[in-house]
């Protein structure tokens, strides 16, 4: 691997084209960058909507929006703004699109490119020599590469190893405390504030997808008992229809006394609000989603309910690691800093797949098999780490 180590680039390009926490992975890159070129201006291109997570963030000078679907004339405009206006752009996530921009914007670029599958099926096969022709362009335009692993590599460490070409020695990038930067917090909706008492827990039921979702019973008993325990829940949710639904449909379940103890805030909050929000919680518990990372940047203590999912990869990054993985990739518990993280049982977990079908809508039966007595005991184990204290 060659060496730039001498580059002292003057305006650096990040480019994200995918989902707000996906943005907010690459916090810890950016804080590296800076390190790194102190007197650069840093920009940040990505989807219209999905960069509330970098509001205040004190290393971005200017946010590029754009469309996840543009038209040829925003195509047009996007590109007449960005032409070689950078030195470097670094792109942290593998599609064309991503890779087109920084061909663009830079007279240099590194990227991020898409992993292999597992196994050895000939359909296995197909995909990887696909996925080789595919990335044979985007080496080809850039310093470097890294190549995303799906079980092994976090990928907060696969955002920072993008940085590898501009390090003498590469383990510096690793031997410091490495930390997710929340976004600024707002003041919370007057009606919610006024609701609030502490102590209060935050429970986010309402992933991306349908196959990261928990059984709604299982909600109902957590909630209860969270309630019972003498605290107030707040559940959160995007303004997505289904997300919205999901949490009328737990408080559907619960009874009037626990009903009176459980805000519900779905589609009211903007990032910024819920970052203050999940500040001032005692805990937070959550689905495998983007909010779930926003809590432990916020230092929360946080249980996040995986299925699928290779908590190895993309499991919440806990503030304040040294090293390059934090997690296991198959424990029923494992905590490290202030995250726990749960899966369910089986030989299977995590798959990594849509669900037992591999399909969005598909159920997850690891998750069906995550009982509320293992979140429960989760709880009671951060509470008394607290009381120690």
């Amino acid at each position: 691997m060659t060496n730039f180590s001498t580059l002292k680039p003057k305006k650096v390009l990040f480019i994200a084209t995918r989902q707000i926490g996906d943005v907010l992975v690459t916090t810890p890159l950016i804080k590296q960058a800076r390190q790194l070129w102190p007197e650069a201006e840093f920009h940040f291109l990505g989807y219209r909507g999905k960069l509330e997570m970098l509001k205040g963030n004190p290393d971005i000078t200017e946010l590029v929006e754009t469309s996840d679907r543009p038209s040829f004339g925003e195509y047009l405009s996007l590109f007449n703004r960005l032409f070689q206006r950078y030195d470097l752009a670094i792109v942290t996530q593998p599609s064309d699109r991503a890779y087109f921009y920084g061909l663009v914007a830079a007279f240099r670029r590194v990227g991020v490119l898409g992993g292999h599958p597992q196994g050895l099926t000939d359909q296995d096969k197909a995909k990887k020599t696909k996925a080789d022709k595919q990335n044979s362009w985007k080496k080809a335009i850039c310093l470097h590469t890294v190549t995303v692993d799906y079980f092994a590599q976090h990928v907060i460490t696969e955002k920072l190893r993008l940085l590898e070409v501009f390090y003498k020695n590469t383990e510096d990038l690793f031997s410091k405390p490495i930390s997710v930067v929340p976004p600024a917090g707002e003041p919370l909706n007057p009606l919610i504030a006024g609701q609030l008492r502490s102590p209060y827990v935050v429970v986010h039921p309402g992933p991306l997808t349908a196959y990261k979702r928990w059984p709604l019973a299982y909600w109902q008993a957590l909630v209860t008992w969270l309630v019972e325990q003498g605290w107030q829940v707040v559940l959160s949710a995007s303004p997505t229809k289904q997300d919205l639904q999901l949490n009328e449909d737990i408080l559907s379940l619960l009874n009037e006394h626990t009903r009176q103890n459980v805000i519900n805030t779905a589609g009211i909050l903007s990032i910024p609000q819920a970052r203050s929000l999940i500040q001032g919680a005692l805990l937070y518990i959550g689905v495998d989603t983007s909010i779930t990372h926003l809590a432990a940047a916020c230092n929360t203590p946080t249980i996040a309910l995986f299925g699928p999912t290779p908590p190895t990869n993309f499991g919440p990054w806990p503030n304040g690691f040294i090293g390059k993985q934090p997690y296991q990739l198959r424990a029923r518990t494992q905590t490290v800093g202030d995250v726990t993280i749960l899966q369910g049982p089986g030989a299977c977990v995590p798959c990594r797949k849509a669900g037992c079908e591999d399909r969005a809508n598909s159920k997850s039966e690891c998750l069906d098999l995550l009982e509320p007595n293992q979140v429960i005991e989760a709880v009671q184990g951060i509470t008394l780490r607290q009381a120690q204290k």
